[in-house]
């Protein structure tokens, strides 16, 4: 029965993996059942089986790394903040009379303090993900968002935004309603902000759907998630006129940590759970709570203004380049 579930998730990079897990698990209840010792057969499978993911997990390509990021297992905002805060309050409508499910945030406390979490939320199944516009936030979601980072201002507390969005929601009443200048007027206010600012990729980051809520002082993200201008799919819709070329796009792209890191876009790669977050999603929120805990404490020793000078700072050299002769 667990196999079959499994199945409809089941990435194709993953089969072979999944396939020798199964085996062993047919052995070890074969062996059970018939009374036959057959432990270090087991254990050599076993070995086999973890040699097997480091080798799948370390080689993925960009396209492969875009696809576990939208994994439908992977870890979301609020599993996320339920996992690593002590106390949680979710807050709700944008005081302009909508309350966007596919942004989420409130008031927590981290680590005994408080903090104000923001971030998008995808739905775990279609039902789920068509009542949260599949992570794609509306106006609303992003008037909601500044709505709680100005409170988080005022009263001197630190801001961590989750981000995990394909884009901002693509419809024609999201852009009568003013989708470009809700995003635009979060991009100004965030940086005006005195209080520390961290930001994580944890799934997948798209587009200024992702900026909405992407200015911080330090830039943290998984390492099987993505952060692009643009999705593959639409990238190589533009630039190719076909859409089957996105896995030439996401390499073109440098969607991936790696990248973004050598870029110097991204300030801190975070390591996932052998297989991937949605593997073991508990160990990624422990590796997750750590690295936030400890970026907070680094910028909290510094003044509101110098943070903001160096948050300035940190974005005018994004896409600073040098000509070679």
């Amino acid at each position: 029965m667990a196999t079959t579930e499994r199945k409809p998730l089941l990435l194709d990079f993953e089969k072979p993996l999944i396939e020798l897990e199964s085996r062993i698990d047919q052995i070890r209840e074969l062996a059970a059942e018939n009374g036959v010792d057959v432990s270090e057969d087991i254990r050599q499978l076993e070995a086999r089986a973890m040699q097997l993911r480091q080798e799948i997990f370390s080689s993925l390509s960009p396209s492969q790394k875009l696809q576990l990021a939208r994994h439908p297992r992977r870890p979301s905002t609020l599993d996320y903040i339920q996992a690593i805060s002590d106390e949680w309050m979710e807050l709700h409508g944008d005081r302009r009379g909508t309350d966007d499910p596919a942004l989420v945030g409130g008031v927590a406390k981290l680590a005994g303090r408080a903090v104000v979490m923001v971030g998008h939320q995808k739905g775990r199944d279609t039902k789920d993900n068509i009542a949260r516009n599949f992570g794609m936030a509306s106006p609303g979601g992003y008037r909601k968002a500044i709505r709680l980072m100005e409170h988080a201002n005022r009263f001197g507390m630190p801001i961590l935004t989750f981000i995990d969005t394909p884009g901002a929601l693509p419809t024609a009443e999201a852009e009568y309603k003013g989708a470009g200048e809700a995003i635009a007027y979060n991009l100004r206010e965030m940086f005006r902000f005195e209080v520390p600012i961290i930001c994580t990729v944890i799934g997948e980051g798209g587009s200024g759907g992702a900026l909405g809520i992407g200015v911080g002082d330090r830039l943290l993200m998984f390492e099987h998630s993505v952060y692009t201008v643009a999705t593959p799919e639409a990238c190589a819709a533009i630039l190719w006129k076909d859409a089957a070329k996105a896995s030439q796009a996401a390499v073109a792209l440098k969607i991936t940590a790696p990248d973004l890191k050598n870029l110097g876009i991204l300030d801190q790669i975070l390591s996932e759970p052998s297989g991937g977050a949605h593997s073991d999603p508990l160990g990624a929120a422990t590796i997750l709570k750590q690295a936030l805990i400890e970026n907070l404490e680094a910028l909290l020793q510094t003044s509101g203004q110098e943070r903001r000078k160096m948050r300035y700072q940190k974005f005018r050299k994004l896409g600073v380049f040098t000509d070679l002769p």
